[in-house]
């Protein structure tokens, strides 16, 4: 996986992180630089962790399966990618009642936006050519910039923005990651 590949990957993961940052920016503008970058953190802290514990489970079973991991990494990154097309499509804004001034909420939300990043870093495991260190700093890194890019994004341009935009294109660039990976491209 090339820098480019994994730059657009990072951005994908971070499309949670940035409609949930959008939501708050929106919902609570004036929140204490402390609170945004506690979330910033947290977000990127676990989009990060979450691949490498994948990561470790993927490579516990990746011989099982060595026939398959194409598919598998192609399934994963499908899913994933179609979830966040259909929830941009949904687009509820459940996000904006969130009070991200308790670190409860924060850490809740942190985990919530992470599940896709653990089944990517299930599918790193399966995939040739993936420096797993590298690809976690990589994604924690975006997913904080991200996160702090829609919440001052947002809180200057109000309603105007529509997060759930780049939510979908955050899906099909995950499909298009697959697609290459099932393809030996």
């Amino acid at each position: 996986m090339n820098y480019l590949e994994l730059f657009l990957l990072s951005l994908s993961l971070a499309m949670d992180c940035f409609a949930v940052s959008c939501s708050t920016g929106i919902s609570q503008p004036k929140l204490k630089l402390k609170y945004v970058l506690l979330f910033a953190f947290c977000f990127g802290f676990f989009q990060g962790f979450m691949p490498l514990l994948g990561w470790i489970f993927g490579e516990a079973v990746v011989g099982y399966l060595s026939h398959f991991t194409n598919w598998i990494a192609f399934a994963i990154l499908a899913f994933i990618g179609g979830k966040m097309i259909i929830e941009g499509i949904k687009h509820e804004d459940n996000e904006s009642k969130n009070d991200m001034t308790k670190i409860g909420t924060i850490l809740i939300l942190s985990i919530a936006t992470s599940i896709d990043a653990l089944a990517v870093g299930f599918g790193f495991s399966m995939t040739k050519n993936v420096n797993i260190w590298w690809a976690i700093f990589n994604i924690g890194i975006v997913s904080f910039i991200v996160s702090i890019f829609g919440y001052e994004l947002s809180k200057k341009l109000s309603t105007r923005i529509k997060a759930h935009i780049a939510e979908i294109i955050g899906g099909i660039i995950l499909i298009l990651i697959g697609l290459k990976i099932l393809l030996g491209l």
